[in-house]
């Protein structure tokens, strides 16, 4: 019972009506890939990454974009992590870190703020990074 207990202390209610607003009220971001993006993850299951605050956001990056509506989007935390599913950048002088396992589509109704640009540069290692990942 002890994963039902830590459970119960996600938001989930909160999260569903955040998901109501998104659905019926949002309009879609104009989004491309390597921008960075303020976005409503949600409260999710397990070990999935959440967003914070009352509107559940989490910075991701715009892996792929599939169409106007939909992408991949990869969450990015500030918590160091380590290993073969993580990618780790610099941005403004601060560490990040993709979660290149947690890579999800995502419709751009989710999308709220734009934060800026990946470099191509920069860019360029996580596509192959990623490649890598899917090819195992």
């Amino acid at each position: 019972m002890q994963g039902a207990i830590s459970d119960t202390k996600k938001n989930l209610d909160a999260w569903n009506e955040q998901k109501k607003i998104i659905q019926c009220c949002r309009v879609r971001s104009y989004f491309k890939e390597r921008e960075l993006w303020w976005s409503s993850l949600g409260a999710n299951v397990g070990h999935e990454q959440d967003g914070k605050n009352k509107t559940f956001e989490r910075r991701v990056l715009v892996l792929k974009k599939f169409n106007q509506e939909i992408g991949w989007m990869v969450p990015i935390p500030t918590q160091p992590k380590r290993g073969k599913y993580y990618f780790a950048y610099r941005r403004d002088g601060r560490s990040y870190w993709l979660i290149l396992s947690q890579v999800r589509l995502m419709d751009a109704k989710r999308l709220k703020r734009k934060i800026g640009v990946m470099g191509s540069k920069e860019y360029q290692p996580v596509v192959t990074v990623f490649q890598k990942l899917l090819a195992e």
